[in-house]
């Protein structure tokens, strides 16, 4: 496993130095592109998974830090421009993933910043070894859409198979990313202000979805395939179990089966948190809002 510097030019980021970490799962090399910008202490920031996924939504907050940070943002696998192979999306691959490539590039505990379905998985590593000195979860999130709105495993199996299919699959994951779609579900639960939601914004996202091989971990997220824990007693035993501090940050818009989930995370013990304007995207749309309430638990000794 390695990482290469990667042309600016060949790379859409945020203004970092951009490079490509090698890694081998399962006698197959994928190629994950992460960005790193700014100066200080280390600070690793994870974007949300989505159809739309992409380092660049956490960019202007890794902006905003990068004064006091050194921050690395990933693609994740499967996601924005990373490698994107038709393989079987799985919890494994991203427990796997996040693992080596802590080990790889940091060489001490960090603090994390993790949005939506990252929050599993960055608690799962937290639990296992020490690879963390601070977690700031932003709207997590530990089920898929799917699963969320009521479909069992058994249907959600077959949507994604029929999307993984190659050309009925194209057929169908096209029509749930044509760019009236991408727009209507920012407005439904990812932004608040639709007045960010411009073409523009959208036909980014757009192109984003449109990369060949885009659709099998899209898939997988949706259906409830990259799903780390299956009951919020499991999610909420993760965090019992933790031994760093914890912040969440919720959204005061936030769909209310997801804020249900986000309230009974924050009520456990010891478990710091704020709401502030916005909804899943909070990150992204608010992200001057989010640096101002995470600044003291960031810069604090505790």
């Amino acid at each position: 496993m390695s990482t290469n510097l990667l042309s600016t030019s060949a790379a859409i980021g945020f203004g970092g130095v951009v490079q490509e970490y090698l890694w081998n799962f399962e006698n197959q090399q994928l190629r994950v592109v992460y960005e790193t910008l700014g100066k200080g202490s280390p600070l690793l920031l994870l974007p949300s998974f989505s159809s739309v996924s992409t380092r660049l939504e956490v960019g202007e907050l890794a902006k905003l830090l990068a004064p006091n940070f050194q921050v690395v943002a990933i693609d994740w696998p499967g996601f924005g421009e990373s490698s994107r192979p038709s393989l079987n999306y799985r919890p494994e691959i991203y427990q796997h993933f996040l693992e080596d490539f802590v080990k790889a590039v940091f060489n001490t505990p960090v603090t994390v910043v993790a949005a939506g379905h990252a929050a599993s998985y960055v608690l799962q590593l937290a639990v296992k070894q020490a690879a963390f000195s601070k977690i700031i979860l932003l709207a997590p999130t530990w089920r898929g859409p799917l699963p969320t709105m009521g479909a069992s495993q058994q249907i959600a199996s077959i949507v994604r198979g029929l999307v993984r299919s190659p050309i009925l699959g194209q057929a169908l994951y096209k029509l749930n990313t044509t760019q009236s779609f991408l727009s209507f579900m920012y407005r439904r639960h990812v932004f608040t202000d639709a007045a960010k939601i411009t073409p523009s914004f959208i036909e980014k996202k757009w192109h984003t979805t449109q990369q060949p091989g885009a659709r099998f971990a899209s898939a997988a997220f949706v259906t409830g395939n990259l799903d780390a824990v299956h009951a919020q007693s499991d999610f909420l035993e993760l965090v019992q179990s933790l031994t760093v501090p914890l912040m969440v940050v919720i959204g005061e818009s936030s769909p209310p089966k997801s804020r249900e989930e986000m309230n009974a995370l924050v009520a456990l013990p010891g478990v710091r948190s704020v709401v502030i304007p916005g909804s899943l995207g909070l990150h992204e749309e608010y992200p001057a809002v989010v640096l101002a309430a995470v600044e003291d638990f960031l810069f604090s000794n505790k």
